[in-house]
C-alpha cells in the first residue's frame, strides 16, 4: 500500500509540474504577443544620416559671460582673470579693450600676443583659459508638464548646453512635452550675425515620426525654444507674449531686447 501511494503522489506531482511549466509558457506568450502590437515605425539603419552623433566642433567659441584665465609665460604680472561682457569684449591691462565672444581660444591668443609685443620688449607668448563656459538656452511654454503639474527635474527654464543638442534633445531635457503643447509648431529664436533676433518654426512632430528629421535642427548658445499651446490661433503673438512675461528669467539673454 505504501508503494502504490508513493507512486501516486509521485505522478500527481509531475502532472502539476507539467501543468505549471505549459502556464508559464502562455504567459512567456502572451506577453510576447502584447509586445508584437507596439511597434516603432518609420526606423532606419544604423549609420544611416541623423543615427550618428554629430563631429565635434573643431574649435570652441567663446561665449558672452565665459569666465577666461590670460596667461603670459615671461610676463606674469599682467595674468588676469576675466569675464566677458555683455558686449563681447574684455578689459586687459596695457592692451586695453578686446573683442573675444566669437573667437576660439587660439585666435584670442594669437590676436593678444600681438597687441602685447607692441608694449613689451620680449615676444609674448600668451595662454587664453576658458576657466567656465556659459553657453545656455532657454526652453520655456509647455515642456515638463503633465496634467498640470510640473514633471520632476523639469519645467521652463535656461539649461546648460554641454555638447551638441538638439531641439527635441533641449525639450527632453526640460521634462519633455506638456499634455497642451503643439508639437507642430516649435519656436525657435536666434541671433544672427548682426545680433538681430529671427525666427524658426519647426515641426518636431514630424521630425519624431521621421517623416522629416531635418525638421529636429541643433541648437546653439543663447537660443530661445518655445513651445506653445495647441489652438493658438497667432504664434507669433504668442511668442511676443511670453518673452515679455518672462524678460526677468531671460536676463542673460539680454540681447533680446531687440525683439521688442
Amino acid at each position: 500500500m505504501a508503494a502504490n501511494r508513493k507512486t501516486f503522489l509521485r505522478a500527481e506531482i509531475m502532472k502539476k509540474t507539467k501543468q505549471i511549466r505549459g502556464f508559464c509558457l502562455v504567459l512567456v506568450f502572451l506577453a510576447l504577443s502584447a509586445c508584437a502590437k507596439t511597434q516603432v515605425v518609420n526606423t532606419v539603419p544604423l549609420g544611416s544620416p541623423g543615427t550618428i552623433a554629430p563631429p565635434v566642433l573643431d574649435e570652441y567659441k567663446i561665449n558672452v559671460g565665459d569666465k577666461l584665465s590670460i596667461k603670459l609665460f615671461y610676463n606674469p604680472e599682467l595674468n588676469q582673470d576675466v569675464t566677458v561682457r555683455q558686449d563681447g569684449r574684455i578689459t586687459l591691462q596695457l592692451v586695453k579693450e578686446v573683442k573675444a565672444a566669437g573667437m576660439s581660444p587660439a585666435k584670442l591668443s594669437e590676436m593678444l600676443a600681438e597687441n602685447y609685443a607692441k608694449y613689451l620688449a620680449q615676444s609674448p607668448e600668451v595662454s587664453v583659459i576658458v576657466n567656465t563656459s556659459a553657453a545656455h538656452i532657454f526652453v520655456g511654454g509647455e515642456v515638463g508638464l503633465t496634467g498640470g503639474n510640473t514633471v520632476v527635474g523639469g519645467g521652463a527654464g535656461i539649461r546648460d548646453l554641454l555638447g551638441p543638442t538638439t531641439v527635441l534633445g533641449a525639450i527632453t531635457l526640460a521634462g519633455g512635452f506638456g499634455d497642451r503643447a503643439d508639437r507642430h509648431q516649435v519656436i525657435v529664436v536666434r541671433r544672427d550675425e548682426n545680433n538681430k533676433p529671427i525666427y524658426m518654426k519647426l515641426d518636431i512632430l514630424n521630425a519624431i515620426k521621421g517623416i522629416d528629421p531635418s525638421q529636429d535642427i541643433y541648437v546653439q548658445a543663447y537660443d530661445i525654444i518655445l513651445v506653445p499651446k495647441t489652438g493658438i490661433v497667432d504664434v507669433d503673438i504668442w511668442v511676443d507674449q511670453y518673452i515679455t512675461k518672462t524678460v526677468g528669467v531671460l536676463a542673460p539673454f539680454a540681447w533680446y531686447s531687440t525683439i521688442h
